[in-house]
């Protein structure tokens, strides 16, 4: 059944990174800094990139929604969350309707470690998932 599970996930249309995720790159990612400094780096790089356009953007929620044009056109939720007063946790939600004979999955990942590539050159990274 191992074998199938990962033939078929290979094909999803959606990725999200969690506590709980298999995959290192795929864990909610902790960085030494507060929320309003994370918050604003996460924003900056969407509104940075040209291959975004930010569609919402809620404070409140820790949350930017997206729209990503290129690499692969995709629709990407940023949720950002204070854990201690300087740990502030993100994590990724990555969707495409684009169909794919060799699957999506392999590059929405690759999507969601680049945006964590980004965040670990501004900020301290402190580490993933449950082991932290």
């Amino acid at each position: 059944m191992g074998i199938f599970s990962s033939i078929f996930s290979r094909y999803q249309k959606q990725i999200e990174t969690a506590e709980g995720q298999t995959d290192e790159q795929l864990r909610t990612h902790y960085y030494k800094a507060n929320f309003h400094k994370l918050f604003q780096s996460v924003e900056e790089i969407f509104r940075n990139d040209p291959n975004c356009r930010i569609i919402s953007v809620s404070k409140e929620h820790g949350e930017i929604a997206v729209e990503v044009k290129s690499p692969l056109q995709s629709f990407l939720i940023a949720t950002v969350i204070s854990v201690k007063p300087l740990e502030t946790a993100v994590d990724f939600n990555v969707s495409s309707e684009k169909m794919s004979l060799t699957g999506l999955r392999p590059s929405l990942r690759k999507q969601i470690a680049g945006y964590y590539s980004r965040l670990n050159k501004l900020h301290t990274y402190t580490g993933a998932g449950k082991n932290v």
